[in-house]
């Protein structure tokens, strides 16, 4: 029944709905984000920076990661307060986030508002290792409990990487750089608009030979010749993402990106990797074949409609979104060793009222996760998820902003969950103090993996959380210096890991707890020049009071900027 009224409604918002962009950035000439920034991953609309309510929010702009030239997203996330990445080995190895100290499956990763945490893998994590920054405009990251708005992944927080809309006249671009370990890496693209039509367009391939892990000059590890084989990665990216003004309020949005990739891995034994082992006990073979790999491709597409009306009083968007992630591995004699398939399929509806002192958003989503993997005897299990969600944004003259919202899940194996959230801020203009904080409810469903693969349990509960969050900014010096905190806490109860004494998934029984500190300090002594120094300290404990394992303690992050003769710019 349900589902049947969500199809009626869908089709009877087909003609009004749409996508959320972000809009120009706007900066003051130290290079500096302007609260009057818009951003849209904390409400799904666009709304700018000094009307978030009580969000920890960080945005790195176009302007920063052309600055910093790198390469990844798991690069540049580095830089960000509250966040930590692992990877397993070299360049295309597995990489995980984990945000405020929770397990990287608490952390939704978004491309342009499409899911890129894989569903077929074991616990619906993301894996950032093939994610490049190729036709990204900006990224931006939401700290805190954000089920709300975004469901089962999102406890701990959001990253939405937004990619270019093209604008003005028709530009191209291409070039290549090289590097160490015989890295090297060709791209080009394209980007303009005309008329109603615009459109940003990109490709790029990237080759390393790589390196091996536990290599030679590694002296903790034992040798026996088995330990030299580098590690090569590949990296193949096309991005797209196209626009259509039917009318002045009738907007038309296609993204879409593929992705493919392979990279040579090392085998692992007892304690240790290394280029091949055969029979068991784990004997080195550094003569035998030494074809370990895993291959991947990746697409993702997302078609937008939106639609204002009565001076965009009322804002109606409709999505439609899938990904399709597929990964095969292959053992050092090149047989095939294991395979994933994971799909996504969801529509959405969100609509907005814009009302003098609030804005009203009410929405509903219908989400299929499906997976399948002959090699952990999974023949297509899928999940469905209907959701409903309404949300205000409330201005209180120029000082006090709240940020309120419930939602309900009705999920096809566990029911129905009620989450909630509120967001306060208060700023004082005389003293220039922003006060801030939040508070809110979650839960995860397990992944398909975790109930049906070799290593699943059907028996498994959903994971429910809940965290706070309080803070404050404070500007000083006419504005040249700049510094705040925020004190963090989640709790989360039966968890769900791995038990090595059953070699199956299984609750935690009990809270598993992480809290913590994010501060920083900014200092902007002329025009141009600009020093900034973060702080993150994280502490975790599971229900037996040990640490969560891939946690520091402490992370510190220092950088610098300085602008110049208007496009120079050292950071």
């Amino acid at each position: 029944m349900k589902r049947s009224l969500f199809a009626l409604l869908l089709a009877g918002m087909f003609f009004l709905p749409g996508i959320l962009d972000a809009q120009d950035e706007k900066k003051n000439e130290d290079g500096i984000i302007s609260m009057k920034e818009v951003v849209v991953s904390v409400t799904r609309t666009e709304t700018t920076l000094d009307k978030i309510g009580g969000n920890s929010v960080t945005v790195i702009t176009e302007e920063d990661i052309e600055a910093r030239k790198q390469n990844s997203v798991e690069e540049i996330l580095k830089t960000v307060p509250g966040i930590d990445l692992v990877s397993n080995g070299g360049p295309g190895t597995t990489t995980s986030v984990f945000m405020r100290g929770a397990d990287s499956k608490n952390t939704l990763v978004l491309i342009d508002g499409i899911m890129f945490n894989d569903p077929s893998q074991a616990n619906r994590g993301a894996n950032l290792a093939d994610l490049t920054l190729d036709n990204i405009e900006r990224i931006e990251v939401v700290r805190g409990a954000m089920s709300v708005m975004y469901g089962s992944n999102a406890t701990a927080g959001v990253i939405n990487i937004i990619t270019k809309k093209g604008k003005g006249e028709p530009s191209f671009h291409a070039g290549a750089e090289g590097g160490s370990f015989g890295t090297w890496k060709t791209y080009g693209g394209a980007s303009g608009s005309k008329d109603k039509f615009d459109y940003s367009i990109s490709a790029s391939h990237l080759k390393t030979d790589g390196f091996s892990v536990s290599d030679n000059d590694n002296n903790d590890l034992p040798k026996d010749g088995n330990t030299d084989e580098k590690d090569g990665y590949k990296n193949t990216t096309l991005s797209g993402k196209f626009g259509y003004d039917i009318t002045e309020n009738f907007n038309l949005t296609g993204v879409v990106r593929y992705i493919n990739s392979e990279v040579d891995l090392d085998d692992y034994g007892p304690g240790y990797a290394g280029d091949r082992f055969d029979g068991y006990p784990y004997v080195s073979n550094p003569n035998g074949d030494k074809d370990m790999r895993s291959e991947s491709d990746q697409v993702f597409a997302k078609i937008n409609i939106k639609n204002s009306f009565f001076d965009k009083f009322f804002i109606s968007n409709l999505s439609y979104q899938i990904s399709d992630l597929k990964s095969k591995l292959y053992n050092n004699d090149g047989n095939d060793d294991g395979d994933f398939d994971g799909n996504t399929d969801k529509i959405t509806w969100q609509g907005d009222l814009n009302f003098s002192t609030n804005t009203l958003s009410f929405g509903s989503d219908y989400l299929k996760e499906a997976m399948k993997s002959k090699s952990n005897s999974i023949d297509i299990n899928d999940v469905k998820t209907m959701s409903y969600w309404v949300q205000d944004q409330l201005f209180v003259g120029e000082n006090l902003v709240v940020l309120a919202g419930l939602r309900l899940d009705d999920h096809d194996e566990f029911g129905s969950k009620t989450t909630y959230r509120v967001a306060p801020s208060y700023s004082i203009e005389q003293t220039g103090t922003i006060l801030k904080a939040s508070y809110g409810t979650g839960f995860r469903s397990p992944s398909l993996y975790e109930l049906y693969s070799s290593y699943g349990n059907p028996n498994l509960n959903a994971e429910k959380s809940k965290g706070w969050d309080s803070g404050f900014e404070q500007k000083i010096a006419n504005n040249k210096i700049n510094f705040g905190a925020t004190y963090f806490n989640m709790v989360y109860n039966n968890r769900i890991d791995f038990d090595l004494a059953t070699w199956k998934y299984d609750q935690v029984s009990g809270d598993t707890k992480t809290d913590g500190v994010e501060a920083f300090i900014g200092w902007k002594p002329v025009a141009g020049l600009k020093f900034l120094l973060n702080y993150t300290y994280t502490d975790t404990q599971d229900p037996d009071g040990k640490r969560l394992v891939r946690r520091p303690f402490n992370k510190f992050l220092f950088n610098t900027g300085y602008c110049f003769l208007e496009k120079w710019k050292i950071i």
